[in-house]
């Protein structure tokens, strides 16, 4: 039985955002996380941060008050609490885009930290989907309203890329972080399957530019 939890961090979503969140699913706020929560109207069952983004909320809720200065980011501790309590489905909210691009960037990380560790990742906001592939594991995503797949190494090479069901076919390659050949991808079919045997990427669906 899969563990699923939500995790949201900082950057403002809209409530359109709560079709990502299932009744079941553990709620954790990171930090200004909290202000999202009340966006989609949700109660969070845990509260993790410095808060120097925010005020620590009152709340009954459980809340890990971090140290300001530490390693980890509150997404990333939030992250790794999930992982060890079991959660193995993490749909992380809120941790795209914003003012601050390195957040997003550290984001990417937390998220390839959850997939090595076998968690089936989703970051996403109102335009895009990200998912992660890594070696041994198959990615089968579904076009739905989607029009853009596109992947990029995200450690090393990225090796034995397979890509079926999109109008650019892949089949054994090689991606490399200095040439975007994986970019703009179509579906030609309901679903397409994504693998690859080395290295680890990130999977990028997008809607039509208009």
């Amino acid at each position: 039985m899969s563990k699923r939890a939500v995790l949201l961090s900082a950057v403002p979503v809209s409530t359109a955002m709560v079709r990502y969140v299932q009744p079941e699913d553990f709620v954790v706020a990171c930090d200004a996380g909290y202000r999202n929560a009340e966006r989609l109207d949700l109660t969070a069952d845990l509260i993790v941060g410095d808060f120097d983004s925010a005020p620590q909320p009152h709340t009954e809720r459980d809340t890990i008050v971090l140290p300001h200065v530490k390693d980890d980011t509150d997404t990333q501790y939030a992250a790794r609490w999930l992982l060890e309590h079991g959660y193995d489905e993490i749909t992380m909210l809120g941790a795209l885009g914003g003012a601050r691009l390195e957040h997003t960037l550290a984001n990417l990380a937390t998220g390839l930290y959850l997939a090595k560790n076998g968690v089936n990742v989703l970051l996403a906001d109102e335009r895009s989907e990200i998912r992660f592939l890594v070696p041994g594991r198959e990615l089968v995503l579904h076009q739905g309203s989607w029009k853009y797949l596109s992947v990029f190494p995200m450690e090393g090479t990225l090796t034995g890329v397979c890509i079926r069901g999109a109008y650019y076919p892949l089949e054994g390659a090689n991606l490399t972080a200095d040439y975007p050949l994986g970019v703009s991808n179509e579906f030609t079919s309901e679903a397409a399957q994504l693998s690859c045997t080395g290295g680890c990427g990130v999977v990028v669906l997008t809607c039509d530019d208009v």
